[in-house]
């Protein structure tokens, strides 16, 4: 099996030319494995960790509540904010400068063909990263992603997770808050869950920033462990 992963850190990039680009790739990997099932074919299938930092934007998932963003096109253009209805899973969430959002386009045939599990695994990536700066974090039954304090009247959300799968090759992917804005969800009904909070790494730090290269590298630590796979650093 196949399971290298070549990753790739686009900097800081527009979120419609980030998901242009993932969806490339994302395409490039079905178009092949439809060619090798056609042709009778055994050609790799690649998989990828795209990192990138986007501008202010809210992005909807498919199934999600637009009613959920609480701006209009007005008050977005006044944030400085863009907002694109996308098609991942879940519901609003906000991405921005300070965040470290991961996308790995992977052929989950190369690994295991779960769904579930993929999602649970990349929970843990952050649960241990989270682990490693001092910072107790958990799932919360029902409602993907990582959050702290979880059952208590402090709950609050550090991580969201949405994505998308077909023919078990997935694309979107995590938005860790390192060093984001908090304000900016003040705007939304985060992930469409009302009466939670959101929080920041640096914020539960205590700090003003955090090292966004320092998080990363725990990050593929902790990704590379999971999933068992070689790491490729692709520039």
């Amino acid at each position: 099996m196949n399971k290298k992963i070549i990753v790739r850190d686009l900097g800081m990039m527009d979120y419609k030319m980030a998901w242009e680009y993932q969806e490339s790739i994302f395409e490039s990997i079905v178009n092949q494995k439809i060619s090798n099932k056609r042709e009778g074919l055994n050609i790799e299938t690649s998989n990828y960790f795209l990192f990138v930092e986007h501008p202010h934007v809210y992005t909807l998932g498919k199934s999600g509540d637009v009613s959920n963003l609480l701006l209009d096109e007005k008050q977005l253009a006044s944030k400085g904010a863009t907002y694109y209805k996308i098609n991942r899973g879940g519901d609003i969430t906000y991405h921005g400068p300070g965040q470290i959002v991961g996308y790995p386009i992977l052929d989950l045939e190369n690994f295991f063909t779960d769904i579930h599990r993929y999602l649970r695994l990349l929970e843990e990536v952050i649960i241990l990263t989270l682990q490693d700066f001092g910072i107790k974090s958990s799932r919360s039954p029902g409602e993907t992603g990582v959050w702290l304090d979880v059952a208590t009247p402090f709950a609050r959300k550090i991580c969201a997770m949405g994505v998308r799968a077909s023919r078990w090759v997935t694309m979107h992917g995590f938005a860790l808050n390192v060093n984001s804005d908090l304000g900016y969800f003040d705007n939304i009904v985060p992930c469409g869950i009302r009466g939670k909070g959101v929080t920041s790494l640096n914020v539960e730090l205590g700090v003003d920033a955090v090292a966004l290269c320092d998080v990363q590298k725990l990050v593929l630590k902790h990704f590379k462990e999971l999933f068992e796979a070689e790491l490729i650093h692709d520039r």
